[in-house]
């Protein structure tokens, strides 16, 4: 319980640089620590007993350090130690250098990035579907369904360089093309 968060913060901060393998190296070196403290700790114990009481299979995970902690009522849950091997690397995309986030001309560029940024937050996709379903699932402009084949993207009403926020107040889903002929009109 202890351990869990210092591991998921470090990796949650450093997994946007390419630190895979210093991930699965810092993985194993948990690991190995643990083991020597398991041993330590049962010294007139066999290694097959204590891989039985401190290391279990989770999954396709084997070797996962879990332990049991008392919560309401004197019950006992079973909680597992994270591996930060399976965090996911996500690269962080730089602005374009002659992007301005003032100047009408690069609304477009500024909407896209803000639509891949809804796509890998929860917070954004909750957005987006109440947004969706705010709209019965059509476009604003030409009233055909928005589908996932058909894709969307997120348009400003008042832009955001004219002062316009990230509200769902202020936004509306509409189909490519039809963002599109807004923006040349």
């Amino acid at each position: 319980m202890q351990l869990d968060p210092i591991l998921r913060g470090w990796a949650n901060y450093h997994r946007h640089v390419c630190s895979k393998y210093t991930f699965r190296y810092v993985d194993r070196m948990v690991f190995l620590a643990l083991w020597r403290w398991a041993k330590r700790r049962h010294p007139n114990k066999g290694a097959r007993w204590v891989r039985k009481k401190y290391f279990k299979t989770v999954g396709k995970r084997n070797w996962v350090f879990s332990g049991e902690i008392k919560i309401q009522n004197g019950r006992t849950k079973t909680v597992h130690l994270l591996s930060i091997g399976y965090t996911p690397i996500r690269r962080h995309v730089k602005i374009r250098n002659a992007a301005n986030p003032y100047d009408p001309q690069w609304e477009v560029y500024f909407e896209a990035r803000i639509k891949a940024k809804m796509r890998k937050t929860l917070r954004g996709k909750r957005k987006l579907l109440n947004l969706w379903k705010a709209q019965d699932g059509r476009c604003k402009q030409c009233g055909q369904l928005i589908t996932l084949e058909s894709d969307w993207h997120a348009h400003h009403m008042v832009w955001r360089s004219m002062g316009g926020t990230d509200t769902s107040s202020n936004l509306q889903m509409l189909h490519p093309t039809c963002h599109q002929q807004i923006h040349c009109q």
